[in-house]
This record gives C-alpha cells, sequence and structure tokens, in this order.
C-alpha cells in the first residue's frame, strides 16, 4: 500500500492507493473522506457544502462516532472523535493506521486510546476501529462508524438484508417496530436502529450494488433525511439528500462495558 500527505479541500490527508483503489482519510476525525475503487467508481457520498475545520463535522465519507451515538446518552452528541485530530501511525500490514490518545476531561472522564485501521483492495474497503481502556476505572460507551454511502438516485435505492429484522424507529420517538419483509426504500425520512443484525448487507443502486458486513459491531443503522429534513440542514445542498444512503455499523442499543486494560473492536467492509 502507498500512503503520501495530502491537502483535500483544505484540510490536511493521508491518500493511500492500493490495486488500484484510492481513498484519502483526513487527520481530522480519521475519517475516510473517499474511495474510489479500481472500477473508477467513487462509493463515498461527500456534502459540497462540508464544513472543515477545527471544531466541525464532516458531512460525508466515514465519521468515526465515539464515545456516544446521538443524544443517546449524557455526552455530546455523536462523540468527540469526529471533531478531533488523530495521528498518522504509517502502514503496517498493508493498512493504514490512525491513533487517537484521549485523557480524561470534563467531556470525558476516562482515559483510553482509539485506533482506527482502513485496508484496501482493488474493489474493498475495510475500516476497523479500536477502543482500549488505558485508564483506572471501567466506562461504558456507544460507537459508530457512521458511512455515507454514495447513490446515483435514492428512488432507486434498496438495502436488502435486514427485512427480516425488528428495529427501532428513531424518526418516531424511538418507536420498537417489526420486521417490514421487505428491503428497504427512501420514499421519506428513515432513521432506523436494527439490534444483532448477523446477515451480509447489500445496497442495490439501479445497476450498481455495495455488499456491506461487518463484525464486532452489533448494530446496524440506517439513515436518510428525506426531504423535509434536508431542507434544514444547512450543511447539504438542495436535493443532495437524493445522493446518499447512511449504512452504519454500529454499537448503540447496549453499550460496550470496557474494564481497564481490556479493548474492544469491530470492522465494516464496503465492496
Amino acid at each position: 500500500m502507498d500512503a503520501r500527505t495530502i491537502e483535500y479541500r483544505g484540510t490536511p490527508c493521508i491518500e493511500i492507493e492500493r490495486e488500484g483503489s484510492r481513498a484519502i482519510v483526513a487527520l481530522h476525525g480519521a475519517q475516510v473522506l473517499s474511495w474510489i475503487a479500481a472500477d473508477g467508481r467513487q462509493r463515498l457520498f461527500l456534502g459540497e457544502r462540508a464544513e472543515f475545520g477545527p471544531g466541525k463535522a464532516i458531512r460525508g465519507g466515514i465519521p468515526v462516532i465515539f464515545p456516544q451515538f446521538a443524544a443517546r446518552g449524557p455526552w455530546r452528541r455523536h462523540g468527540f472523535a469526529r471533531i478531533t485530530p488523530w495521528q498518522f501511525d504509517g502502514v503496517v500490514a498493508d493498512a493504514a493506521h490512525f491513533t487517537l490518545e484521549v485523557q480524561a476531561s470534563a467531556e470525558w472522564p476516562h482515559a483510553c486510546a482509539l485506533s482506527l485501521a482502513v485496508e484496501l483492495q482493488a474493489q474493498r474497503l475495510g475500516v476497523r476501529l479500536c477502543v482500549t481502556n488505558t485508564g483506572a476505572t471501567p466506562f461504558e460507551f456507544t460507537a459508530a462508524l457512521h458511512s455515507y454511502l454514495r447513490v446515483s438516485a435514492l428512488e432507486s435505492a434498496a438495502l436488502h438484508g435486514l427485512e427480516h429484522c425488528d428495529f427501532v424507529d428513531s424518526a418516531a420517538n424511538a418507536t420498537p417496530c417489526s420486521a417490514t419483509r421487505a428491503p428497504i426504500r427512501f420514499d421519506r425520512e428513515v432513521d432506523h436502529i436494527y439490534g444483532d443484525v448477523q446477515a451480509p448487507l447489500t445496497l442495490r443502486d439501479g445497476v450498481h450494488q455495495i455488499a456491506i458486513a461487518q463484525n464486532g459491531f452489533s448494530d446496524v443503522v440506517v439513515w436518510n433525511p428525506g426531504a423535509a429534513l434536508a431542507a434544514t440542514i444547512t450543511d447539504l445542498a438542495p436535493d443532495e439528500y437524493r445522493r446518499f444512503v447512511c449504512v452504519e455499523a454500529a454499537h448503540v442499543l447496549q453499550p460496550c462495558a470496557l474494564e481497564p486494560g481490556m479493548h474492544w473492536q469491530g470492522w465494516q467492509t464496503l465492496g
């Protein structure tokens, strides 16, 4: 794997290449911003109005959510990992490695170490998040890889593999819902959390499709804001909501508990 430092949309990034596949990862949040597979097709969405800079959450790519998903807890919405500078530690065993050492603070009173590994193949992207408790007390966290997957047109997109899974509808006040027995389509706001997901998923978009798998993460979050909510999101350009579906590898419904010295890791693969 080749890796080099570049500037992308005004922010320091690492560009990695392998087998004709290319990805760009921002040091801000260790966020994968772009993945162009060997066939030349961009697989990730990045908003044209996405905000870059200290303290900003970048709309698109694969944000790292830690230590809290959304507002499901007492800490900052979606946590601090996605808005904090990480360190690039180089390429080891054909994976680009990024780390973040966290000291206890008022925002998060636990010492921990985060690492993110990004692997490339010709038609595959793998992202692994690892959390280690480096402090003296146990803690609980929730986490996700908030992947924005590019689609050519939302109305032609369908997500397969969750037909038999019950879910929580976050767009309807966290209402528990029974399995739909049908692929997920996106004709309105969709904000679902699926628990204990085992099957691999497939996002079909016209003639294209992408396989989605995960390990370590127990849940899947599926999100698209729909037209009404998208109109209120200032860092989305008009109609950009029709260009992505978020399929997130997540540990949300039951927090993960880590004792001192222990670690947890979860993978998402796209390809």
